[in-house]
Parts: structure tokens; C-alpha cells; sequence
């Protein structure tokens, strides 16, 4: 019988997915994708594979799996199964360069950005921006490696030393920084390419933004992520949300791919947007969603139910 197959490596951000399957009533099997194999010689499973390979899979001791997933999507393309989010989809999770020529190509505006390669080129490279400018990976996820440098001679101080982090791909971005009137951001969450809701994020207390309730990180040190309990009011979800960009992301989407995303924008002081990071991976605040009355996992779990209605035998 043809099931819905979740693809991932992280089990915890999964849990919701879980219990909305099941609520439904719908079959459903995990792929980890950590490590395993991949016999091209075999056919897979009749059924509906959603792409949740994360970027920051590397951050849980996982750095293959990107590659796996690719492999595995491969496989199941050949074979003519219907895949969401597909390879073109995990080529943007794992590149914030992709994203970034995605939307410019779709006309939506980007930071300024200039990706690096070396120690001695991130610090040649930063003089092509004014001050200040942030520094991020990548290959990242979370909002991992973002610092901001509001004078040049701060930024060589941190390259050259030990505490420099490196991005896992190599590949280091300097951009432009945005001066917001608020610490926020807007991020616009789409399930079968369509508009589901926006919610809005305080970032005053760090650049990690993951919403997932599964994400415990101290506040004390630099991987802080707002979500979870005491973080809980920092997600809010937007009534009545209406934006031109919401038309631009879902024709983006739809070109690279995507089927589930999270897109997210940030407002400088004239009311300029600028959009800079697509999350194929995307997660959902529990508590924000209560107060609203929605459930991004549930759409989820519909939606897939909807497409695996569409492959099982008549």
C-alpha cells in the first residue's frame, strides 16, 4: 500500500508531524537519513516522499546527510515518484547562494552579499561593503555563524583567530546589514505552495530564529534560540496578512521546486523588504499557533494525505 514517506534526520523536529499524521489517520514511514544505503538497482515503495533534510544537520553529527538525500532523491526521481520538495528544493536548503539567485531571479530583493572562500579573501572581500555588515555560512540553518561588525578592524581580529568558525561548505557570506526600525523579521510560511500564514519574530535576543518547540538552546551562549517556553511570545502570527511579496515567493517556489517553505523578510527604516533566507525545513511555533487557531503541521499532514490520495491505486 503506498505511503507517505518523511524524509529527515532529526527526530525531535518530527514529533508534530507525527502526532498530525496520526490524528488523521494516515500511514506514514521515516527515512533517517543519516547514514545508509542506496541500492540503484532496486526499485523504492509506491507512496508520496516529503524532503525534510535540514542544512544544519551537521550541527547534530550528521554532516552526509544533505548528500544522502540527494542520492536518495535521485533514486526516487528516476523512478518517477512524487517527491516534495525535491532536488532542486534541497540545492537551495544547502546554499544560501542558491536562495539568494533564486529570488533575484524571481524579483524579489536580497541583501547585498559577497560570498568568500578563505581567511585572506573574507577580509578582502569585506572591504567591497560598507559599514556595518554581517558575517553568516553559507551552508547553515538556525542562523547559524551570523555575527555583525560595525568596523573592518573587528572582523580581522575574528578571522584570524581560533574563535573563527568556518562554514561546513567552506563558503562564507559577508552582506550588507539591514538598519530595521524593530528587532523582527516576518516569515512567511507556505504549505502546497500556497500562503498559510505569517508570523512575526522578535530577534532582540539572538539571530537564531528556529520556531521548533524542540529547540532548548541557553540564552547564554551563541547558539540561542528563541523558541520554546520562556521564548514562546517572541512568535506571533499575523491576521490579515497581505503583502506583494507573498505572490513573488509562491512563483519562486514554484519554480525551484518547493512545495513546503518557510520565506523570510526584513523591513529597513523606508519600508525597503528584503528577503534572505528560504527554510525548505520549516518548523512551527506550538504556542503561537494556539493563540491563532492553526496548526502549520496539520496543513502539512492534509496536504500530504491530499497527494498521497493522488498515487494510491483506483
Amino acid at each position: 500500500m503506498p505511503r507517505i514517506y518523511v524524509l529527515h534526520e532529526n527526530d525531535e523536529w518530527v514529533t508534530p508531524l507525527r502526532d498530525a499524521f496520526r490524528a488523521r489517520g494516515l500511514p506514514f514511514i521515516e527515512w533517517f537519513l543519516a547514514t545508509g544505503i542506496v541500492d540503484l538497482d532496486t526499485m523504492p515503495p509506491d507512496g508520496v516522499f516529503y524532503n525534510r533534510m535540514s542544512a544544519s544537520s551537521h550541527t547534530r553529527g550528521h554532516r552526509y546527510g544533505p548528500e544522502y538525500a540527494a542520492a536518495v532523491l535521485s533514486w526516487l526521481e528516476r523512478h518517477g515518484r512524487r517527491i516534495l520538495n525535491g532536488p532542486l528544493a534541497l540545492t537551495l536548503e544547502v546554499s544560501k547562494v542558491a536562495q539568494y539567485a533564486a529570488l533575484e531571479a524571481g524579483g524579489v530583493r536580497t541583501p547585498r552579499t559577497i560570498a568568500a572562500v578563505g581567511r585572506d579573501e573574507i577580509i578582502r572581500a569585506a572591504r567591497g561593503l560598507p559599514l556595518p555588515f554581517i558575517t553568516k555560512h553559507n551552508r547553515a540553518g538556525k542562523g547559524l555563524g551570523v555575527r555583525l561588525f560595525r568596523d573592518y578592524d573587528a572582523l580581522v581580529r575574528y578571522v584570524e583567530s581560533n574563535a573563527f568558525e568556518p562554514s561546513i561548505d567552506g563558503i562564507t557570506l559577508l552582506q550588507e546589514y539591514i538598519d530595521a526600525p524593530e528587532p523582527c523579521i516576518t516569515r512567511v510560511e507556505f504549505v502546497g505552495g500556497r500562503f498559510l500564514y505569517a508570523v512575526r519574530v522578535d530577534t532582540s535576543q539572538g539571530f537564531e530564529l528556529c520556531p521548533a518547540d524542540a529547540c532548548r538552546v541557553s540564552a547564554d551562549n551563541d547558539d540561542f534560540c528563541p523558541a520554546g517556553d520562556a521564548a514562546d511570545s517572541l512568535f506571533r502570527i499575523l491576521e490579515g496578512f497581505e503583502h506583494p511579496l507573498v505572490e513573488r515567493y509562491a512563483t519562486v517556489l514554484a519554480a525551484n521546486d518547493i512545495h513546503i517553505a518557510g520565506v523570510e523578510f526584513i523591513d529597513d527604516r523606508d519600508g525597503v523588504s528584503y528577503t534572505y533566507d528560504i527554510n525548505t525545513n520549516t518548523n512551527y511555533n506550538s504556542e503561537a499557533e494556539a493563540l491563532a487557531g492553526c496548526s502549520g503541521m496539520g496543513a502539512i499532514a492534509e496536504y500530504l494525505g491530499r497527494e498521497l490520495e493522488k498515487v494510491r491505486p483506483s
